[in-house]
């Protein structure tokens, strides 16, 4: 059983990790105070409940006001939300935990109605043609504010003073979320990302933006302390769809990190639906990246135990990130290490306030 590719420690960087085995993370929706701030009744017992993860990846948090997309979700701009992720953290790490906290900014996947009804802003002025979650139910996305480059300038404060924040609140690392549609993902696509400036058209401006905040980023903590996370064939989801230069934007910012950087990770997802007949997909991310990637390469995608210990034996894979197991199997590694069978989530309960459906699950090993 202690065989298991996916309990064997890893060393990342200069984190000693106990075993492979990453929660990924999750927008849970708990953050049901004015202050979008973590709470030691929810969010400490959540973290707490599952530091037996090699890694804790939390749910995006909003980086500015600006940000924000969704009802309930924490930030990690305001020193109430520092005070709220530091119990978090300190409680993780007291139980043996490791936890990186994933910066956010959803871009044009947001509404009027969590600006006071000023428009979300994205690359461009497309509108995803999308639903946002506000908090009057679901709404139908707008048409956003196309960034000028001011805006931009402040966007980049606002992950670099959010990176500030999270080392305050006793982070181990950062994650930038770069992925599924949100605001890098936005500038990275030929179908939301229209600019004439350099931050549009070729592949290298279209990633110019993701680049200058991960300097601004490593400017306040360490670069094997950051992480990002990619979706490269992420399709018809938010309004984003491929074209001929979907994949070799990502085979760019990849390589790049690959030669230039000294990340701690980089989080890669396999596609989220069947993309084999889908032009311009890309329907083996680990496969196709592992190859690129020197560094350490996380793979996330509807894997259990069984696929996530043969994806890395294989080799296509350093870590192995799990979200909807980790919902109902706080204790997963212990699961893994017994074989224990795994209890079902309650999906009813997926972005819910209060307890049930998210520390109500039961720990057995």
């Amino acid at each position: 059983m202690s065989k298991q590719a996916l309990l064997q420690p890893y060393t990342m960087g200069d984190l000693h990790l106990p075993n492979r085995i990453v929660m990924a993370p999750m927008t849970r929706s708990r953050a049901g105070n004015v202050a979008r701030a973590p709470t030691e009744d929810l969010h400490v017992l959540y973290y707490t409940q599952r530091a037996t993860a090699g890694l804790i990846i939390t749910e995006g948090s909003q980086v500015s006001k600006q940000a924000v997309g969704y009802i309930h979700t924490p930030g990690i701009y305001s020193q109430e939300q520092v005070k709220g992720w530091g119990k978090v953290t300190k409680s993780v790490h007291d139980a043996g935990g490791r936890i990186f906290i994933q910066l956010w900014h959803v871009g044009r996947i947001s509404h009027p109605d969590f600006h006071n009804g000023d428009l979300p802003v994205a690359p461009s002025a497309i509108n995803p043609n999308a639903k946002s979650f506000t908090p009057e139910g679901f709404k139908d996305t707008v048409t956003p504010k196309e960034m000028t480059l001011e805006d931009i300038k402040m966007t980049i404060a606002d992950f670099q003073k959010a990176a500030k924040n999270a080392v305050e609140a006793g982070f181990d690392g950062v994650e930038i979320h770069s992925s599924n549609g949100y605001l890098f993902h936005q500038f990275f696509n030929g179908t939301s990302n229209h600019r004439k400036d350099h931050y549009g058209g070729s592949i290298e401006n279209r990633a110019r933006l993701f680049f200058d905040t991960l300097e601004a980023i490593k400017q306040v903590i360490p670069q094997n302390r950051i992480g990002a996370r990619f979706n490269p064939s992420l399709h018809n989801l938010y309004g984003m769809t491929l074209d001929k230069d979907t994949i070799p934007t990502f085979d760019y910012i990849i390589e790049k990190l690959s030669n230039d950087y000294d990340l701690a990770y980089i989080h890669l997802s396999e596609p989220f639906n069947d993309v084999s007949k889908v032009a311009f997909a890309e329907p083996h991310i680990a496969k196709r990246y592992r190859p690129k990637y020197k560094g350490t390469l996380m793979i996330n995608g509807g894997f259990n135990e069984d696929s996530g210990n043969k994806i890395i034996a294989d080799g296509y894979a350093d870590l192995v990130s799990f979200a909807k197991l980790y919902i109902s199997n706080p204790d997963l590694v212990g699961r893994f290490r017994e074989h224990i069978p795994i209890s079902k989530w309650d999906a009813d309960t997926f972005y819910t306030l209060g307890k049930e459906g998210y520390t109500t699950y039961e720990t057995i090993t």
